[in-house]
């Protein structure tokens, strides 16, 4: 980055840059599929396999190229040690689904393994312990209560006070025989064969509306319908939500970053998190006969941080302090949907939909998630009764914790359309320089500004399509963040990331 010396300006993951991806055509006429996927990440692909290995016919659109987005910014764990949820879920829902959370993601990483060991797929898959760890006193107890609901549902695991590196801390706990990979290897194998099947994938193909039916169709931008039997949202944020749903209001995003560095410390291997703040996640990948390690952590509401490279600096240091860096090789960020009561939305939209699937709130557990997303939603399909379909019902609503989520998570948004509306702006274009946005006042006018690298002025309305928060600059990532509910904008206001549908509003400077 021209401000930034310490780490390379790498917006994407290093998966992505070496790994070859396909290329589908954009779709380009009306269509008829048995069932129609929305969404090209791992939900979708995952789920186009599985059907179409039943012979049904399966058509796949993806807004923008697949496995991009979520699924191509994935750190790529395969774990059912999902933070410290374990004592949560015995407290809120009981320890009976408590124990089958932790067994339909086991279920989901075994799946992954047999897949790669059916298909002979090189995608640096190994088995590895994954740590929960503290470095306080308060949440080494819950470390300890954690454990204790392991014992409980008989999840292999060990109470530890040090980890097998420099670090430290106070308590964790391991859940044993976990496992991570290179996500894209895996998925770009999987795309190759579901083609095989016979699904048939477009991308640049984006979806705005669904009609309700016995025989259900997607909208596109570009006015084409799709056909089908069975809709299956894979995309992210659901792009359709009716008033019954209102997932924009049931769900919140987060944003997370990460760098990845050669070290000078050997690194022994596994998987770790940290469960206080700030948080911190650690594990490796091989790249060249060496061990990458990958550093993640900083999370924070999306358009709610400080200034996005403070998080990146952030890591760097504690990647120094821990492990010292021989090289920076990268940096990127991701973002997570979070649901009110931490587990995900799968299954029909509504009860009067019942043809029409969606798969969201994964968290920052896509991997095993979204695995168990593509195999509720195929078992639904065939009309086979999945024993966790309840669980993860997207109709549920349980009182203890959604209710106080629910009023945090929208008196959130309330303060933050307030703030936003009111918000007094001194700056100036005359102000900004070159590589830099901010918000500035244009004829009286809150407007967004970026001067690029060259001088060249992107100007947009600030004010979010979704329902009308404004939206804030994000330095690290070049985008205009939605702090209401996630929603994010290129520089010239196109869509990123929803629930917005249409872009921010282009400003012409007088």
């Amino acid at each position: 980055m021209s401000k930034d010396e310490h780490i390379p300006h790498s917006p994407e993951p290093f998966w992505r840059e070496s790994t070859e991806l396909p290329s589908f055509p954009k779709l380009e006429e009306n269509k008829y599929f048995d069932c129609i996927i929305v969404g090209g990440g791992i939900t979708g692909i995952t789920t186009a396999y599985l059907l179409s290995k039943e012979g049904i016919k399966v058509g796949l659109i993806e807004a923008d190229k697949i496995l991009n987005g979520t699924t191509g910014h994935t750190t790529a764990k395969i774990t059912a040690q999902h933070d410290l949820i374990y004592d949560e879920f015995i407290n809120h829902f009981g320890k009976e689904q408590a124990k089958a959370y932790y067994e339909v993601n086991t279920q989901a990483l075994r799946f992954i393994e047999k897949t790669i060991e059916e298909h002979n797929i090189d995608c640096d898959f190994s088995k590895e312990d994954a740590y929960l760890y503290a470095t306080t006193d308060q949440y080494a107890k819950k470390i300890e209560k954690e454990y204790k609901a392991y014992q409980q549902l008989g999840i292999p695991g060990e109470l530890l006070q040090q980890l097998p590196f420099d670090l430290s801390i106070k308590a964790a706990v391991v859940m044993k025989e976990q496992a991570q990979f290179h996500p894209l290897k895996y998925l770009a194998k999987l795309a190759s064969i579901i083609k095989e099947n016979g699904v048939v994938i477009f991308e640049n193909t984006v979806a705005v509306d669904i009609q309700k039916g016995a025989h259900p169709k997607v909208i596109t931008r570009d006015g084409h319908e799709i056909t089908s039997k069975y809709i299956v949202m894979a995309s992210h944020f659901p792009f359709h939500d009716d008033k019954k749903s209102l997932f924009f209001s049931r769900m919140y995003a987060d944003r997370s970053y990460v760098v990845s560095i050669k070290p000078e410390k050997d690194f022994p291997g596994g998987m770790y998190l940290s469960v206080d703040k700030p948080i911190r996640s650690i594990r490796y990948t091989p790249l060249n006969g060496e061990k990458l390690l990958i550093i993640g952590g900083e999370g924070h509401k999306t358009g709610q941080g400080i200034d996005t490279l403070t998080h990146y600096k952030a890591l760097e240091q504690f990647a120094s302090d821990v492990f010292g860096i021989k090289e920076m090789t990268n940096k990127w960020s991701a973002q997570d949907l979070y649901t009110l009561d931490k587990l995900p939305y799968i299954g029909p939209l509504a009860e009067d939909a019942p043809n029409i699937f969606v798969a969201t709130g994964y968290k920052k557990w896509g991997m095993t998630t979204s695995t168990v997303a593509a195999s509720l939603i195929t078992d639904a399909i065939k009309e086979v009764q999945n024993p966790y379909a309840e669980l993860f019902s997207p109709s549920r609503f349980y009182a203890d914790p959604s209710i106080k989520k629910f009023l945090m998570t929208n008196g959130d948004v309330a303060k933050h359309l307030l703030k936003g509306k009111l918000e007094y702006v001194g700056r100036t274009l005359d102000d900004i320089e070159n590589d830099e946005g901010a918000v500035v006042n244009i004829n009286g006018q809150r407007t967004g500004v970026y001067k690029d690298t060259e001088g060249k002025v992107h100007m947009v309305d600030t004010t979010c399509t979704h329902m009308g928060c404004e939206v804030e600059w994000n330095h690290g990532e070049r985008t205009w963040d939605c702090p209401c509910h996630g929603s994010r904008f290129s520089v010239d206001g196109g869509v990123i990331e929803g629930p917005a549908k249409k872009p921010l509003k282009r400003v012409d400077e007088a």
